[in-house]
């Protein structure tokens, strides 16, 4: 069981980044043409009709960080935890504004981003005055260059939001581009 917890941790982050990441960058690009996987794309069209808009805004970018921290396992534990108050602010517009199925998806979306943090709950017991639970065996650490790499990829990833505006096909490269390296990041770490 313990081989296969890492693989259903990082399987169970990159679902979750994958999901609000798309989600975002649909919100985001010109005419909503980021492939995605749920919406509403439209979400700050809809709120901005209650002088909300950019809440509406907020919340996309807000997607697109925490689906990149989710998506690239860098700062995993991190998104976990910006997830939970992102998924209660969605889950209370849907509520608003009376969006009929949508409150099902956020609470399953929910339940897997508190099983996330359950894996990563020795980083987080302390925080709440839990017992220190001993850190499984450490991986490499992070080092500066990878973080430069990854903070160049996020940087590719924003840009590419405005390029949507003028060339869909080179934002789309852009972002790809983005993603590629925010991943090539572990590698960087890994060199010596």
């Amino acid at each position: 069981m313990k081989r296969f917890t890492p693989v259903l941790r990082d399987g169970t982050a990159i679902f979750l980044g994958l999901i609000f990441f798309s989600s975002g960058m649909g919100k985001l690009y010109a005419d909503h043409a980021f492939p995605g996987i749920i919406g509403p794309v439209w979400l700050e069209e809809l709120l901005s009709k209650h002088g909300l808009g950019l809440f509406g805004r907020f919340i996309a970018w807000s997607q697109v960080l925490i689906g990149f921290l989710l998506l690239t396992l860098r700062f995993r534990t991190a998104g976990a935890v910006m997830l939970v108050p992102m998924v209660a602010n969605i889950f209370v517009v849907t509520l608003a504004l009376e969006m009929p199925g949508t409150p099902y998806v956020l609470v399953f979306l929910m339940l897997l981003n508190l099983c996330l943090l359950w894996f990563d709950r020795h980083l987080l017991l302390p925080l709440i005055g839990g017992p220190v639970l001993p850190l499984p065996v450490a991986r490499r650490p992070f080092r500066e260059e990878g973080h430069l790499v990854w903070i160049i990829g996020l940087e590719l990833i924003s840009a590419s939001v405005v390029l949507s505006l003028y060339a869909l096909p080179v934002a789309w490269t852009v972002c790809s581009l983005g993603l590629c390296m925010a991943w090539g990041a572990r590698w960087v770490d890994a060199s010596t």
